[in-house]
């Protein structure tokens, strides 16, 4: 236990200690007015106009537009893979539906993979595709949440900023030097990076086993530094290719943190009100606390059932104890929940084990951060899904005490609430409603490996993970089917864009507005008083909206396994 809560302090605390310096950075990036060489040479390629102010309906019907365009594109590499360079196993493209999935999944941030890397796209398809939309779809929450900063902070809802702009820097100033010198600290710990292909090689009982090659190290760097998800290989971080070392693996832990983390503080300099950056990082931190201890406790308390057969699941010297199902022998219970709990967090959807394999009640977790998909979030997108449920918090308290809720100084009326609703009621309607229409389906249920609670918690996080943009799994479900790879395509659709383009219309509303004087009836939103008032509104929305939805799942499934029944 104490071997844990050291790793736990250490990793949050280097985490903290990062959220300044790199805050800072982000605020110099995003408030710049000088463009570099390599900035001005893709504004000319792409034939735009670098200090075009955008209204926040321009600036959105960009950013979706030239999504639509990237995603047209890569269906069409994915549909000619077999025709294309770099592909040495001689891989034949996608089915149509598959690749539909794909590329919804990659331009949406999602990452989920209906298919095995390794064994369904070339070295091509895994850099001009995956690889690409990487760098693009985490820059496109990144630019969007800017934007979304600009208007809160901002007196001018004519100007949300320049999406070209954005999108260009992010790119070139944050993303790639990051990635840079994070690829070369995991090929060093031992990742491949190479186009050669896969190796064969004489195994113990003399069988020839083929072991994939490619370019990992390159992918893993951003994969997880753009909250992407996903993995070269179908094992995903579990693979020793993709994760070598308990240092990649904190890395990989500490790269989904960094800049969700610290958005927060670029958030504060940008309202020239430090605290309340603070205040969304704390009720952050600690509902991140929360879900890290909760699945850690039950993973590390391991399946009754096991311990009626005379299995040890103790903690000792000698074993990490606990639930080791479905885990890395190398990263322990520990190093386990806290990759699952912040793959979740931060809507990234990379894992190092199967969280299919999990308790109940441990696996209600990553269920459960997806479907509030704000405890810090991926890049951007849940900085804004956390700030629904401060202008919620707000008006809740004006309701209260009978005033006109204010937010930053600015009035919060009917359009801004009804936009906020918008986009919070149509993360649970999505999840809800596909899972709903999947368990009605014979066709949908037959892709079960598991029935009961557990089968059904299957099918419900499958379009938690979709609509959320995650993109892990419980991998029990089999998802590479006509259905599940539209369904899941429109969830994923949904849970960024009709949560995004309404917040991002809020923020647009809110700057065109007059501040209006701080009085003695002006509720402070940059209180630690208001902080957890906010995460109260959290929780009690999340179980509202998603407790029946979890007793008959993940409940359910604990209570079976706490009784010793096992479901075949």
């Amino acid at each position: 236990m104490s071997s844990a809560l050291l790793q736990f302090t250490l990793l949050l605390a280097v985490m903290a200690a990062l959220v300044i310096p790199v805050g800072n950075w982000l605020y110099g990036v995003l408030t710049s007015e000088r463009h570099t060489a390599p900035e001005r040479l893709t504004y000319r390629l792409l034939g735009v106009d670098p200090t075009e102010r955008m209204t926040w309906k321009r600036y959105g019907l960009v950013l979706v537009v030239s999504n639509l365009v990237l995603l047209l594109f890569a269906y069409l590499l994915l549909r000619l893979q077999g025709l294309l360079p770099w592909n040495p196993a001689g891989l034949r493209a996608q089915a149509p539906d598959l690749a539909w999935n794909t590329v919804v999944s990659f331009m949406t941030n999602t990452n989920w993979q209906a298919y095995s890397g390794e064994q369904s796209l070339s070295y091509f398809s895994q850099m001009a595709v995956i690889t690409t939309f990487m760098f693009t779809s985490a820059a496109t929450g990144f630019a969007a949440a800017a934007a979304f900063m600009r208007g809160l902070a901002g007196r001018d809802g004519t100007n949300l900023g320049n999406f070209w702009v954005d999108l260009t820097r992010i790119i070139y100033r944050v993303f790639l030097p990051l990635s840079f010198v994070l690829a070369l600290v995991f090929v060093w710990q031992g990742m491949p990076q190479t186009l050669s292909p896969s190796v064969n090689a004489a195994t113990l009982e003399g069988a020839t086993q083929r072991i994939a090659l490619g370019p990992v190290a390159t992918l893993e760097s951003i994969k997880h530094l753009g909250t992407n998800g996903g993995g070269f290989f179908g094992m995903n971080a579990a693979h020793p290719f993709e994760n070598p070392t308990p240092l990649t693996n904190a890395l990989h832990i500490l790269s989904m943190l960094l800049l969700p983390s610290a958005l927060t503080y670029t958030f504060g300099r940008m309202l020239r009100n430090s605290k309340q950056g603070w205040v969304i990082f704390g009720s952050m931190l600690v509902m991140f606390v929360g879900f890290l201890a909760t699945v850690y406790s039950f993973e590390q308390a391991g399946n009754p059932i096991l311990s009626r057969l005379g299995a040890d699941q103790t903690l000792s010297a000698m074993q990490a104890g606990g639930n080791m199902e479905g885990k890395e022998v190398r990263f322990g219970i520990a190093q386990t929940a806290l990759f699952a709990t912040t793959t979740t967090a931060a809507t990234t959807g990379s894992v190092d084990s199967m969280h299919d394999s999990y308790t109940g009640l441990g696996g209600l977790v990553p269920m459960t951060q997806m479907m509030l998909n704000n405890v810090f979030g991926g890049k951007g997108v849940g900085f804004i899904n956390f700030v629904q449920y401060l202008v919620l918090g707000v008006f809740i308290a004006g309701l209260m005490v009978g005033r006109t809720p204010e937010f930053l100084g600015k009035k919060i009326e009917a359009r801004e609430i009804k936009l906020t609703m918008l986009a919070l009621l149509a993360h649970p309607l999505s999840i809800l409603g596909f899972t709903a229409l999947a368990v009605t389906l014979p066709s949908a249920l037959s892709s079960l490996n598991n029935p009961g609670p557990h089968g059904f918690s299957e099918i419900l996080y499958a379009y938690t993970s979709g609509t959320a943009n995650n993109g892990s799994a419980f991998a029990g479900l089999g998802a590479n089917t006509p259905f599940y790879n539209l369904s899941i395509g429109l969830a994923m659709l949904i849970g960024r864009y009709l949560t995004l383009l309404p917040m991002l219309a809020v923020a647009g509303l809110l700057a065109a507005k007059r501040r209006v004087p701080v009085s003695a009836g002006t509720l402070p939103t940059d209180t630690a008083l208001f902080g957890g008032l906010t995460v109260f509104v959290i929780l009690i929305v999340g179980a509202l909206t998603f407790l029946p939805a979890l007793t008959l799942g993940p409940v359910a499934d604990h209570l079976q396994m706490l009784k010793g029944v096992v479901l075949k």
